[in-house]
C-alpha cells in the first residue's frame, strides 16, 4: 500500500500548495493550465482506449459498456447528486453559488483524472502483486502537478479528492492481494478502455467543447466486470 499513500499524501499537498496561491494566480493563466489540463486529458484517454483496443477480446463490449452505463447513471442521477452533495459539504465562496457549482466541477473531473487512469488501475495490481510501487510513483507525481492545478482554481476543497483515490486504489489492491486471477489481463484491458473513453470525455469539459456529465457514465465501468464475472458463472456449467 506504500504506493497509493504516497499517491494520496501528494494530492494532498499539492491541494494545500495550490489553495494558498488561489487568490494569487491570474485568470488567464489558470484558462491556460486549464487548456493544457484538457489536451492531457484527451492524450490520456485517448491513448488508453487507442492503445488497449487491438488487445480486446471483445470489440463491441466497450460500446455496450458506454451505452448501458451511461443511461444507468443517468437514471441514477449520479452527476446531479455529486453536484448536490458538493453543495452540502463544500464551502460556498463568499456571495456566490456558482463557487458551489465550480468546486463539484473540479472534484468530479479531478476524481476521474485521479482514478480512471492506467497508472492509477494498474498501480495497486503491481503493487500487490509484484511488490512493484513504480507505477504509483509516476502517477504521484502526475496527480501532485494537476492536484495543485486544480486547488488553484477551485481551492482547498479540492482535497476531497485524496480520499476517494485512497479508496479506489485500495480495492484494486486488495482484490489482487486476495486472488491474483480476480482481474485478468482482459478484464483490465476493457476497463482501461471504458475508463479511457470517460476520461476523454472529461478533457472534452475542460476545454469547454462538449459539458457533459461524465459522473453519470462511471455505471460503465461496472459493465466488463459484470460481463466477465457472467461468463465465469456460465463456465461453471
Amino acid at each position: 500500500m506504500l504506493g497509493t499513500i504516497v499517491n494520496t499524501c501528494t494530492i494532498i499537498l499539492g491541494s494545500v500548495i495550490g489553495a494558498q496561491v488561489h487568490r494569487g494566480v491570474k485568470e488567464k493563466y489558470k484558462e491556460a493550465v486549464f487548456t493544457s489540463l484538457g489536451l492531457a486529458c484527451l492524450a490520456i484517454g485517448l491513448g488508453a482506449t487507442i492503445r488497449n483496443m487491438p488487445n480486446s477480446e471483445f470489440p463491441v463490449l466497450f460500446i455496450l459498456a458506454m451505452a448501458i452505463g451511461s443511461v444507468v447513471g443517468t437514471w441514477l442521477k449520479i452527476d446531479d447528486r455529486f453536484h448536490a452533495l458538493v453543495d452540502k459539504l463544500g464551502k460556498k465562496k463568499e456571495g456566490a453559488a456558482e463557487g458551489r457549482a465550480s468546486l463539484a466541477e473540479g472534484l468530479s473531473t479531478a476524481c476521474l483524472l485521479y482514478c480512471v487512469g492506467p497508472l492509477s488501475m494498474l498501480g495497486p495490481v503491481t503493487s500487490a502483486l509484484q511488490g512493484d510501487n513504480t507505477l504509483l510513483f509516476t502517477n504521484a507525481t502526475l496527480d501532485f502537478v494537476s492536484s495543485f492545478v486544480f486547488a488553484s482554481t477551485y481551492g482547498i476543497g479540492m482535497v476531497l479528492a485524496a480520499p476517494v483515490l485512497f479508496c479506489w486504489q485500495g480495492l484494486f489492491y486488495v482484490i489482487a492481494k486476495l486472488s491474483s486471477t480476480a482481474i485478468s489481463d482482459a478484464l483490465m484491458c476493457e476497463l482501461l478502455i471504458v475508463g479511457g473513453l470517460i476520461i476523454t470525455a472529461s478533457g472534452l469539459s475542460l476545454l469547454k467543447i462538449r459539458q457533459g456529465k461524465t459522473l453519470d457514465m462511471l455505471p460503465a465501468l461496472l459493465v466488463p466486470v459484470l460481463w466477465f464475472v457472467g461468463k465465469w458463472l456460465i463456465g461453471l456449467f
